[in-house]
């Protein structure tokens, strides 16, 4: 089974790029629950995996995170003895690759792709576990990200917050993309995608190895992408035909201030990714720890202000996951 990782940061068009993909009928690409963004820090509290009741007991909290997702996955309820069956070793990531590859079997795919973009934090890991695993490097202008996670009802909502974020990890992108070989890293520009989506596909799916199909581009009228649509505001636009004109958003309606403290931030790994400055050449600014201070409680407080617009039945749903992880640390 080939392994599949979209990597990068949220608001960048992950979503779109997976249901196109999820078009494929080679590719398995369910809403990912992230497995290792929520489960690895938790893993030392189980104690020894060699002890089959624990890794039983963490199988079981990791396939309850998936039975528990927002966007429900197809098909198929897991069976936790096929998932310890499927594990060549006791440990968090094999129960990921198992409970992936299964699902992959299920819906009758060769390939799997995974959307949870933090995993470039574990890319070492990955490389290490996985056989010539893939990477989609997907990116997307960070003022743009900013303006996108401002408008969401999850995320941090202060320029300065966004753009740290954005910039710590397509740092680690860029990192992952210079240790691993070309045939198994793709980047690909979300500005690129939207305004040449089929020539974008035809060039992944060359390097996935796999035969382009255009279904790929009726994604919106997909069960997946209906299904991922109505569970939250966040991927409304989904159930929609592609807008092809969704970038450079911000030099409308991002203020020059928010646009300078962006810029400020990120200036190196934009360079990097051909991303041109518009309101900071050379005089950067320079943010002191009360400045930063500053940012941080604004932030939070925006944070707050936005939660309260989450539609109850959204939140409801996220409730059930974000249950299951204080389940698990009340039992700690």
């Amino acid at each position: 089974m080939q392994p599949v990782f979209i990597i990068g940061e949220q608001r960048s068009g992950s979503n779109l790029l997976r249901l196109m993909l999820n078009n494929s009928t080679k590719i398995a690409a369910p809403h990912p629950p992230h497995i290792l963004l929520r489960m690895k820090e938790l893993v030392p509290s189980y104690g020894s995996l060699q002890k089959m009741e624990n890794f039983k007991l963490l199988i079981d909290d990791v396939c309850r995170l998936i039975d528990t997702n927002p966007v429900p996955w197809s098909k198929d309820n897991f069976n936790r003895e096929i998932i310890v069956d499927k594990c060549k070793d006791r440990s968090l990531i094999a129960i990921f690759k198992a409970v992936m590859d299964h699902y992959s079997e299920v819906n009758e795919a060769s390939m799997w792709v995974c959307k949870s973009m933090q995993n470039v934090r574990w890319y070492k890991e990955l490389e290490a576990y996985f056989k010539k695993p893939k990477y989609i490097y997907l990116y997307r202008d960070p003022r743009d990200v900013t303006l996108s996670f401002q408008k969401a009802v999850v995320g941090h909502k202060h320029p300065y917050c966004i753009a740290k974020k954005w910039t710590d990890l397509q740092a680690l992108c860029i990192e992952a993309r210079e240790n691993i070989p070309e045939n198994r890293f793709y980047n690909l520009k979300y500005e690129r995608l939207i305004e040449n989506p089929e020539e974008s596909l035809k060039d992944l799916c060359e390097f996935l190895e796999i035969e382009y199909n255009k279904e790929m581009l009726n994604y919106y009228n997909s069960n997946e992408a209906k299904n991922t649509a109505k569970v939250s505001m966040l991927w409304a636009n989904v159930k929609s035909p592609l807008m092809r004109k969704n970038s450079g958003k911000y030099l409308k309606a991002m203020s020059k201030d928010d646009q300078a403290i962006v810029e400020s931030v990120a200036h190196e790994v934009m360079d990097t990714l051909k991303y041109e400055r518009k309101s900071v050449e050379q005089n950067f600014i320079n943010f002191d720890q009360e400045m930063i201070n500053k940012y941080n409680f604004e932030d939070k407080e925006l944070q707050s202000i936005a939660e309260l617009k989450i539609n109850p039945e959204d939140l409801k749903r996220r409730k059930l996951q974000l249950e299951v992880i204080e389940e698990i640390k009340k039992r700690i």
